[in-house]
């Protein structure tokens, strides 16, 4: 554990000394100084004394469970946080609530303290069902945000462990690269090649070179900090090694975090649509409802049972539960995706998904296991077959300098690292007698575990010293390192084969240099072309001599980037293979039954990718393939009019895609587009789907996605869009089903009073049924199993409006039919007895009969009401049920008789009621019936035709 420093800082910035300090911050603690870019004025030496840590070692556990006591987990603290009560408190904030507590206390003013009582019963109910699933939807969003939330690759007791961002601490050893955000304010301490985007801290839009030299002064703004990088920036290429300084709260971020209040949640799309058509409903629901109380006191039936049968009318016609619902849908939809390893970063993705036209998919990792094997190697005259990462070496008659070399390029020049080492693999200790696991890119991977295999190439790896890096860059399709052996000096570079061939002049052939001719390039060509066919990734790798190293044997000097593009000598090329998953082809077949296209992206060669394409039944008779190379070559017009047909584009860089992006949304697409890399983000972003690795994915693009995949697999996509279709239907179902009952109520009211009948339903009575239709049975609608052939479906409009495609029109048929049905069922009792109460209880009981055998009917817009193939819900089944036993004790328990003004019934009016509520129903079975039959006659007429 550091100690603390008595009365001044422990480090002397710059050219000041202790004295000098000492007298400008006398008596100030260091932990009371917010700001962690004081840190950049500290020395190297003076930071690891305080916080006793060593580079190569890193903290022990001790040290990290004292650290993480004192400061806490790395998080960012909410300023403002929803806690149970307000939680509560906010479901009477509703407009509609609110009117009904008015009534609640008209009630008790007039001494109907029996209404009052029932309907602040109701009010609590109400408000308790909405605190629970708000509840539950935060806690589902809270699991989600841990889900997404980013790693950190730190240096602990001499290993180097990849672990959550919110467990590094003060004094961690961070290891950085490019995709990485950064996990805490950070004091450098080597770089290669930094380059930091720090928009999320300085609005910047500009990424900023970083170095690990000390500063001689504080500069004025965080941007110009040089040797830090801070919380939540991100890596956008090179490397670098730091200590971890400031973490949480105490980091620049924190400080920005205390100063400003958390943002509100922003509604969906369809919520702000859902919110429009509420308003839209409230405005007609009152305007009908006033109708209604005009009408009974014209009929002279006193103005406050007027008043409290208009206001809950109201109440029940308003479709107060609406936003609650699709929250709920919205929030159990995404629990669904998680659990198929789909994790919602963005919530209007949910719904965005269902209307998914183009699905763009790279190919490595996601079509493919993204478990990269080197099968072949060939260099020179020669080649060698590679089975299961060990090489088989047979007869060793022949020189085999070639293959050592390619190998030894291949581990070189490699990221890849051990889970036992420090650094990458250009100064790994490798050990003969343990296989340690690899980490790092597949193709990274593969290349290590080769080399790694072969034993003259593990012996020699040791003996280099890694002194430069030039990371890898999209444009210039190469990455090259220089390496120091203690005797001499070399540029090692591996890439794509047509850009290393164009970067050497010499090639190794059977131990000897030589000059590389046309016709050597042409036949090198051809053994590329020939692997690609095999549906194998091909890498070339080349070196450079640089200098011999003097007495020191350090290196004199190192090759620049320009250098190092020229005069290479070709050593070989390497062909890895990566099989498509299994369950892809099943997964491309569903798209296209959907109408989806899938569009394969890849960096590989067109044969690689070809092979991969048809294999997996992306590029059918009539696709196209279209390489990089060709893409530049046509303007923007002609790829709308080409790209339609286009279903590979093979040896394409970032800025491709993101053209191909903008093209396909030109032409009216809804484009899910996946990603992994730091230069995927732009496309990525600009995609109405943004869809990051989970696994292999930077951070960068993590940050920039709607919808991470956790297993990286192309058929996780099309599980979520299976997923927002589902719940875009339940929305729908829910509505259909709300909106029908509502109508039903309303008209109910009004054909009686038009008929010049008396209320038909009493004010708490209405309540009543708005409790049972609009509580457990809705809720187990809105969160339905999909229906079998939701995938055989095109895809919907995004513009879609939530009750096109005859929504409407069911709607108000229903509504029409429930309202006719209890009218006229409490007329006929009525009439027969003239006793009203009776008559009412009819009406109660028919209404909620003929609901409930509703909602069954709303449970599919394409099957009848008695399809058998429609998927179980006993959650539905078991809600109905429920509903109706709540039902029979309003009408045959005493106390409740008493509350809601009912009578008991005999067997026979339940008979009647059941076969008023049924009748509809029992025409359409008819319907149903005569449709199967001449739908089965028709198919046996061809048979025999």
């Amino acid at each position: 554990m550091e100690k603390e420093p008595s009365g001044f800082f422990f480090f002397a910035p710059g050219n000041m000394n202790k004295d000098e300090l000492r007298g400008t911050i006398q008596g100030i603690w260091w932990w009371t100084v917010k700001k962690a870019r004081m840190w950049a004025l500290a020395p190297l030496k003076e930071i690891y004394h305080f916080f006793h840590v060593q580079p190569d070692w890193g903290l022990s556990a001790q040290e990290i469970f004292n650290r993480r006591e004192r400061w806490g987990y790395n998080r960012i603290q909410k300023t403002r946080k929803k806690n149970v009560v307000s939680i509560f408190l906010d479901q009477f904030k509703d407009f509609m609530i609110l009117v009904l507590l008015g009534a609640t206390l008209v009630s008790g003013l007039l001494g109907e303290y029996s209404d009052a009582i029932t309907i602040i019963i109701i009010v609590i109910f109400n408000a308790l069902l909405g605190f629970i699933q708000e509840f539950r939807a935060e806690r589902s969003f809270a699991a989600l945000q841990k889900l997404a939330a980013p790693m950190g690759r730190v240096v602990r007791e001499g290993k180097v462990t990849e672990i959550p961002a919110e467990e590094v601490v003060p004094g961690d050893v961070l290891l950085l690269q490019a995709g990485n955000v950064v996990c805490g304010d950070v004091r450098l301490i080597d770089t290669e090649g930094l380059i930091v985007d720090e928009s999320p801290l300085t609005g910047e839009s500009e990424a900023v070179e970083k170095t690990a030299e000390p500063l001689q002064e504080l500069p004025s703004s965080i941007g110009d900090v040089k040797n830090m990088v801070f919380g939540s920036t991100m890596i956008t290429s090179g490397s670098a090694q730091g200590i971890v300084v400031a973490t949480g709260m105490n980091t620049e971020l924190g400080a920005i975090a205390a100063l400003i209040q958390e943002a509100e949640q922003e509604l969906t799309p369809l919520q702000r649509r859902l919110a429009r058509l509420g308003r839209t409903l409230v405005s007609a629901c009152l305007a009908l409802c006033s109708f209604v109380v005009f009408l009974g006191l014209w009929r002279e039936q006193g103005l406050y049972k007027m008043l409290m049968s208009g206001i809950t009318l109201a109440v029940a016609a308003i479709p107060e539960g609406l936003p609650a619902i699709v929250t709920i849908s919205l929030a159990l939809g995404v629990q669904r995706m998680v659990r198929r390893n789909a994790i919602v970063r963005r919530l209007p993705a949910v719904e965005t998904l269902g209307c998914a036209t183009v699905i763009c998919s790279d190919k490595t990792g996601t079509i493919t296991q993204n478990k990269m094997v080197v099968k072949k190697v060939a260099s020179g005259e020669r080649s060698w077959e590679i089975d299961k990462n060990v090489l088989q070496e047979g007869k060793r008659s022949q020189d085999w300098s070639d293959l050592e070399q390619c190998l030894l390029i291949a581990a070189l020049c490699n990221n890849a690292w051990l889970e036992d080492s420090l650094q990458g693999a250009g100064r790994l200790v490798l050990k003969q007698e343990v296989q340690p696991r690899i980490h790092g890119s597949p193709t990274e991977v593969a290349l290590l575990r080769c080399a790694y295999s072969y034993s003259a190439v593990r012996s020699r790896v040791q003996e280099y010293q890694r002194i430069k890096e030039y990371t890898f860059d999209s444009r210039k399709k190469y990455m090259a390192v220089v390496c120091c052996n203690g005797m001499m000096t070399k540029a090692y570079v591996k890439g794509a084969p047509e850009r290393i061939l164009s970067m050497s002049t010499h090639t190794l052939n059977n131990g000897k240099i030589e000059v590389l001719t046309n016709k050597q390039r042409e036949k090198l060509l051809g053994q590329v072309e020939k692997m690609t066919m095999e549906a194998l990734r091909v890498i070339a790798v080349a070196y450079k001599p640089w200098k011999k190293n003097g007495p020191s044997r350090e290196p004199t000097n190192q090759p620049g980037k320009d250098e190092v593009e020229s005069g290479l000598i070709f050593s070989g090329i390497l062909g890895l293979i990566d099989p498509p998953r299994p369950e892809v082809m099943k997964a491309v077949r569903t798209c296209q039954k959907a109408g989806i296209r899938v569009v394969m992206i890849t960096g590989d060669h067109r044969n690689t990718a070809i092979a991969i394409a048809r294999q997996t039944g992306i590029l059918g008779s009539s696709g196209e393939v279209v390489t990089g190379e060709e893409l530049e070559k046509l303007d923007d017009k002609k790829l709308e009019k080409k790209i339609e047909s286009i279903a590979v584009f093979a040896r394409v860089n970032p800025e491709h895609k993101l053209r191909i992006v903008r093209c396909l949304k030109s032409r009216g697409h809804i484009v899910a587009m996946t990603g992994d890399g730091v230069n995927d983000a732009p496309a990525v972003k600009e995609a109405d789907i943004g869809i990051s690795m989970g696994k292999t994915g930077t951070e960068v693009t993590r940050e920039a996605a709607a919808l991470v995949l956790a297993d990286d697999n192309f058929s996780t996509i099309v599980a979520a869009v299976e997923e927002g279709r589902g719940i875009y239907d339940n929305i729908r179902k829910f509505i259909r089903f709300l909106l029908g009952c509502n109508t039903g109520e309303i008209l109910t009211m009004v054909m009686a009073m038009l008929w010049g009948l008396p209320l038909p339903l009493r004010p708490i009575q209405i309540l009543w049924i708005n409790l049972i239709t609009d509580g457990l049975p809705a809720m187990a609608l809105g969160v339905d199993a999909r229906e079998k052939e939701i995938m055989f479906r095109s895809p919907r409009s995004i513009t879609e409006g939530v009750l096109s495609r005859g929504l409407w029109a069911k709607i108000l048929a229903r509504g029409f039919i429930i309202g006719i049905t209890s009218t006229v069922m409490f007329a006929l009792a009525y009439y027969n007895t003239g006793h009203l109460v009776y008559a009412q209880t009819m009406a109660l009981a028919t209404l909620v009969a003929t609901q409930l055998l509703h909602v069954f009917e709303c449970r599919s817009e394409q099957r009848s009401f008695w399809d058998k193939s429609l998927p179980p819900n006993p959650l539905l089944a078991g809600s109905v049920l429920l509903s109706f036993l709540l039902l029979f004790i309003n009408i045959y328990h005493p106390f409740f008789q008493d509350v809601f003004q009912t009578v008991a019934l005999s067997l026979f009016d339940w008979l009647t009621i059941f076969s008023f509520s049924a009748l509809p129903y029992v025409f359409s079975f008819s319907f149903w019936c005569i449709e199967r039959l001449f739908r089965a006659s028709k198919f046996t007429f061809e048979q025999k035709k």
